[in-house]
């Protein structure tokens, strides 16, 4: 049998280690209060360690030419001197650390356990409405996402890069305002052990989505990161999904894929850590919808000055969303998807001012605005990668979401 790590085991600070300013134990439904009280506008972020929910703006963090890092730390000294005794920044970072953020110091931040240490959060979620309304168009069609696949193989057998994450997306539309509290509560309850998260990027249009993936967590001097790469859709039949476990566990094509993705990790993390752990082998976590090859990667921080984004903005891309060598894997992406990514495989966390945070990639998500979802998913693609496997994995990769609206393809 593999060796199984549910999503639940994020070797982050444990759900059940409070923050020091909230008490203990927390009670029943202390994490789905929050989730509860969720409305369009507000920031909602649950972690393996944490529920977050804020309201308002403080200050927004200004876009310039400084490391994101560093406007970040600034704009929340600044919270801090007005009086804020621990001021928290939430948000997203595009793909392109180079276009605008959406990052914010809340006007107010309510903290309660992780939705997983919740009881409560076993209760299902709302079915979404029953339509047959919906409109879905991809971008690009499964064939002409299938030969960039083909033709990106076709360039890695004539040695001119090792691997690139080619994503598509689906434009999903509805005929009547879109339930995104809804939305939120299925993808929540459905991996309540994942990363969920919900944020205006812009007036009238919302992130959400269900990550898997932490990219870096800081606590103290502790260093986390988590990659996923290597993934399998999962079976209804149990006997079938256990049997796709095992192969995915045993498969070179994903093993390798996941090497390449730990390898730049640890090359990434290294130059911050004064020690530095990597087990030798990946184990396997599971989502609603996917099995995944992961490997926890942890450090202990050289210097206090060194905050969690900064990190993250080291790591960021990985392997597990751009590719390898990085320069070429982002101009193939240029070249082969007809689409701007914005913060579909950016970063969306929280960080205060004492350089703590979690940040995470940003997968199985969306962006919300009036009636429509842009739906995105991307796969890894390496030499041994074939059309017909990775156009069906975006497409278990989309279930995710397309079960939280009600739609499919």
């Amino acid at each position: 049998m593999p060796t199984v790590r549910q999503a639940d085991a994020h070797p982050t600070t444990p759900a059940a280690s409070p923050e020091p300013h909230v008490r203990a134990p927390f009670p029943v439904g202390a994490a789905t209060v929050l989730l509860d009280a969720f409305r369009p506008g507000d920031r909602f972020l649950a972690t393996p360690t944490r529920t977050l929910l804020a309201h308002g703006v403080l200050a927004q963090v200004p876009h310039g030419p400084e490391p994101v890092a560093e406007r970040v730390m600034a704009t929340l000294r600044r919270a801090r001197s007005g009086n804020r005794a621990a001021p928290l920044v939430m948000g997203a970072i595009p793909f392109d650390q180079s276009a605008p953020a959406a990052l914010v110091v809340p006007e107010t931040t309510r903290s309660g356990p992780a939705l997983a240490a919740d009881p409560l959060v076993a209760l299902p979620a709302g079915r979404p409405p029953v339509s047959d309304t919906w409109t879905v168009r991809p971008e690009p069609a499964p064939d002409v996402y299938g030969k960039s696949v083909a033709a990106a193989v076709h360039r890695m057998w004539n040695g001119e890069f090792s691997k690139v994450v080619l994503a598509r997306t689906l434009e999903v539309t509805g005929t009547g305002e879109l339930d995104i509290p809804g939305m939120l509560q299925r993808l929540a309850r459905t991996d309540p052990t994942g990363y969920s998260f919900a944020l205006p990027t812009a007036p009238g249009r919302t992130l959400l989505g269900a990550s898997p993936e932490l990219l870096v967590s800081r606590r103290g001097d502790r260093l986390v990161s988590n990659p996923l790469a290597g993934s399998i859709p999962r079976s209804d039949d149990l006997a079938e999904d256990v049997r796709r476990a095992a192969a995915l566990l045993e498969s070179a094509k994903d093993l390798h894929e996941h090497a390449v993705v730990v390898d730049a990790v640890h090359q990434a993390l290294a130059p911050y850590c004064s020690t530095i752990d990597v087990p030798a082998r990946p184990s396997l976590i599971r989502t609603a919808a996917m099995w995944h090859l992961s490997t926890t990667v942890t450090g202990t921080l050289a210097s206090p000055d060194v905050s969690a984004l900064e990190v993250a903005c080291a790591l960021h891309p990985t392997p597990a969303v751009c590719g390898t060598p990085t320069d070429v894997a982002r101009q193939v992406i240029r070249e082969s998807e007809p689409f701007d990514r914005g913060f579909y495989t950016g970063m969306v966390g929280w960080g205060d001012t004492e350089g703590n945070g979690e940040w995470v990639i940003t997968l199985r998500c969306a962006e919300a605005e009036e009636r429509s979802l842009r739906l995105y998913a991307g796969a890894g693609v390496v030499s041994a990668s074939e059309p017909e496997a990775e156009t069906a994995e975006t497409a278990a990769k989309f279930r995710t979401f397309l079960n939280a609206v009600g739609a499919s393809v």
